[in-house]
């Protein structure tokens, strides 16, 4: 088919990185527009942003020239898809412009996350909720979907095949990689041989959106962490259910929990892969997987108390980030159809 344009927004941060990484090469969709600040318009972005990723830049995407954010330069451009890379304290006035102005916004910002007409989609665990852009005037309007919070990603996707045991609470833990405070970020007198127990509104974040997103109503405790490594958030849950459930129960349930028939380029047919290996997983494994980047690691799976404890790992700026906006963008082009203008 066509590609379909699409314009990125923000394309200089760690989340903008990644966002057009996944686009060079992407089958549906292809870059038409990109902006960063000021400072950069008219640069060329190869030669314009610190790469950050663990991985050289891809050629196609060097030469394309940073614009002004512009809404009548976007849609002379023909772009109809926006995947917004902006700070939550940006986003929340640039992104209902651009609804307003009838575009299709994926964003990884928080600033509309808890609107009770946005989404917050993980095609994996509530692809039904999608339907709610009917409710902010879809096809006649623009919409704005967002994904999760990065760690509430990996969580409702290793829980959504579990959630029909009946959770009952569930206490979390997180040691979360500086990515996730975007770049610059932290500075390195604060994080380097140390670990800062508190991220400001992390644990409410995940506390409110795992019950949204899964639509399930379990007491949650949650402690976040940060820790000096670069990519890929490690997580400790410990769970009480409704249900006697073993571990072999859990392990069952992730190994059929699969997506072959999705067709969604974006997706893994397997979301969820267990090891049983005692060190796994690792935040180095945090871009294995097909789609890299995609795949949700779990581990040292145990029962203790009438609890079922284990640890995972998501990739927090692809799964957790830029690439669950792309996923999410591919269901409503699969779901609703798309037609180029």
């Amino acid at each position: 088919m066509e590609k379909i344009r699409v314009a990125v927004i923000g394309s200089t941060g760690a989340v903008g990185q990644v966002f057009m990484w996944m686009l060079a090469d992407h089958p549906w969709f292809e870059i038409a527009c990109i902006t960063a600040s000021t400072t950069r318009i008219g640069q060329l972005y190869g030669d314009s942003v610190h790469w950050v990723l663990p991985f050289e830049i891809p050629e196609v995407i060097k030469g394309i020239e940073i614009s002004e954010f512009k809404i009548d330069a976007m849609k002379e451009a023909g772009v109809k898809i926006v995947f917004s890379a902006m700070p939550a304290e940006i986003a929340g006035n640039t992104e209902p412009e651009l609804r307003l102005n009838g575009f299709y916004v994926f964003s990884n910002a928080g600033a509309l996350r808890y609107e009770d007409t946005v989404p917050i989609l993980i095609p994996e665990a509530n692809s039904e909720a999608l339907d709610l852009i009917r409710q902010q005037g879809y096809p006649q309007k623009g919409f704005v979907v967002t994904n999760a919070n990065c760690v509430t990603t990996g969580l409702a996707i290793a829980l959504a095949p579990l959630r029909k045991h009946g959770i009952r609470d569930m206490s979390v833990s997180t040691y979360q990689s500086v990515s996730g405070a975007g770049y610059p970020g932290l500075s390195s007198f604060d994080i380097t041989d140390n670990v800062i127990p508190y991220i400001a509104k992390e644990e409410e974040k995940i506390e409110k959106e795992i019950k949204k997103i899964l639509s399930i109503d379990p007491e949650v405790y949650v402690y976040a962490v940060r820790v000096p490594v670069m990519f890929g958030h490690l997580i400790t849950i410990w769970l009480t259910f409704e249900e006697d459930v073993e571990p072999q129960d859990i392990i069952n349930d992730w190994e059929n929990f699969t997506l072959s028939e999705t067709g969604l380029p974006t997706t893994p047919i397997k979301p969820v892969i267990y090891n049983e290996v005692s060190t796994f997983p690792q935040p180095k494994y945090a871009f294995w997987g097909s789609p890299k980047g995609m795949v949700v690691y779990t581990g040292r799976l145990k029962k203790k108390g009438g609890k079922i404890g284990f640890t995972l790992l998501v990739n927090n700026v692809v799964k957790g980030a830029a690439g669950g906006s792309i996923q999410n963008a591919e269901l409503f082009v699969q779901k609703y159809g798309f037609v180029q203008e």
